[in-house]
């Protein structure tokens, strides 16, 4: 048989990936910063584009999504909205009131004849490269607590409550936060919030998320494993060291001179602001893409958040006048492309939108219950959930919820936090999300006060499976390691030296 060429037609359907797809595609996952970037770096290239910076409403489709942008979502009748944080805003750290960095009244009061000219780690340079080199090389306080963060596996709420916590320590590495606020606004226990809290304070540098200078002086004490109760007493009385009453505090402290004077110097070697010897930038604002509010009746109103959504215009008077004085092939054909990337921009801007909205709004009627009543009311939910209720593709789900932050009455979280995964009922009910259920096994292990009380991992499996939760041993282990509890006999062992 000889082999021969030959040419056949064949009629198919495929998908083609056209350039402007694939921008459409990176436009969802953008970030309102990086989509703020690109169309400004559009609005340079395209003569055709301009931003709209009056105050009327824009025209055309981009108003259609203003319109459309309010949703109504079923929610569970009696919701209670969260209270607004007050957060202290001091204009000095309780590190500098106790150094002298901040006021003349504060440092006389705590700081007195103390030497903590050693305290921060800022140091000099001798030249411009070395300065630098310095901010460069040195991160941010908060960047290196999130670093940690990472690694320390928390559970979705109580890396919520972390995120929050770290939001909120200055640049001093002090806590400016009042916890009991927190947990109310949060809709979760205290002592969940209190053990989060406990749980980064053991980050470095040490001393870091301390609520004053006694604190932050025991933690870095703790950490060296010189705290006791006659250094307790010292630290309860620094009012008496700043005021050189070493008579007063022997007699409060137990102990004769030379152990005072030792414990002095060991006060002096510690460091008062930890976080100083990290570079400090302005805080920035961290500004939602979507925005939930509780209205009349039970609903939640779901709109996208219009400061961070570009105004761009097509300039079609200019479009005109160009197009006409165009005269060779190639000033048009650069005329007709500025003119068609103008408006797949404008029309790319309007879908995101529109897309953004639509999973917002299923998101928040998915996880109503935790807006109504908390953290433990999180429901167990996936990427193939949202994308089957909205009849979209999951990837255009992900896309979507990267980089995108909601802000609701509970506080201000990324899309991609109500994302979490389900523990089916040992009733046949309905499943139950991770997150509560780390929440219960947390519970359960703070109501321990006693060696009777500690609960076993199999003990725990039991508690969870009559609450109608299905739940392997091997798995309650893992949620209890990754909240770094440690196992039950080394906590009958911690209660009986406690004692």
């Amino acid at each position: 048989m000889a082999l021969s060429h030959r040419l056949e037609i064949r009629q198919g359907q495929g998908l083609v990936i056209t350039p402007q797809l694939q921008q459409a595609i990176k436009l969802l996952q953008l970030s309102n910063i990086e989509l703020d970037a690109f169309v400004e770096a559009e609005l340079e290239r395209n003569p055709l584009l301009q931003r709209d910076e009056g105050d009327h409403e824009p025209a055309g489709e981009v108003e259609a999504v203003r319109d459309a942008s309010l949703t109504h979502v079923d929610a569970v009748a009696d919701t209670t909205a969260g209270r607004e944080m007050d957060t202290p805003n001091e204009d000095v750290s309780p590190g500098e009131r106790a150094t002298g960095d901040g006021a003349e009244a504060g440092a006389e009061h705590a700081g007195g004849q103390i030497d903590w000219s050693r305290a921060g780690g800022g140091g000099s340079f001798e030249g411009d490269d070395n300065y630098e080199r310095a901010l460069t090389d040195i991160p941010t306080l908060a960047a290196h607590l999130r670093g940690q963060l990472v690694q320390a596996a928390l559970s979705p709420s109580r890396n919520a409550i972390a995120e929050i916590l770290i939001d909120a320590v200055d640049e001093g590495g002090y806590l400016r936060l009042d916890v009991s606020e927190l947990a109310e606004r949060l809709g979760c226990a205290l002592e969940m919030v209190e053990a989060t809290l406990t749980t980064l304070q053991g980050f470095e540098p040490v001393g870091v998320f301390a609520r004053d200078v006694r604190e932050c002086l025991a933690l870095q004490l703790k950490d060296q494993n010189r705290y006791d109760p006659a250094m307790a007493a010292l630290l309860d009385n620094l009012e008496l060291l700043a005021k050189r009453d070493l008579a007063a505090l022997r007699r409060l402290c137990g102990v004769d001179e030379e152990d005072l004077r030792e414990m002095v110097a060991e006060i002096r070697s510690l460091n008062p602001r930890p976080g100083a010897a990290f570079h400090s930038e302005p805080a920035e604002t961290l500004v939602p893409d979507v925005m939930v509010r509780e209205g009349l009746g039970g609903m939640w109103h779901v709109e996208l958040n219009t400061d961070t959504l570009p105004r761009v215009l097509v300039d079609q008077r200019y479009h005109a006048r160009v197009a006409k004085g165009a005269r060779t092939d190639q000033e048009k054909t650069f005329v007709s492309d500025c003119m068609a990337t103008a408006n797949w921009l404008v029309k790319s801007l309007d879908q995101r939108a529109k897309t953004i909205l639509k999973v917002s709004s299923e998101i928040v009627r998915q996880q109503d219950g935790f807006l109504a009543f908390g953290v433990e009311h999180l429901r167990p939910l996936n990427l193939k959930t949202v994308a089957d209720a909205i009849g979209m593709h999951e990837s255009t789900v992900s896309r979507v919820t990267s980089n995108k932050y909601i802000a609701t009455p509970r506080g201000v979280f990324e899309l991609k936090f109500f994302f979490t995964s389900a523990i089916q009922s040992s009733e046949g009910g309905e499943a139950h999300s991770a997150a509560s259920v780390r929440h219960k096994i947390k519970g359960l292990v703070d109501a321990e006060k006693t060696e009777a009380d500690v609960h076993s991992d199999d003990a725990i499996v039991e508690i969870l499976k009559a609450a109608g939760v299905d739940i392997a041993r091997r798995t309650v282990a893992k949620y209890r390691e990754a909240m770094r509890i440690p196992s039950s006999v080394e906590r009958r062992r911690q209660m009986k030296e406690a004692v």
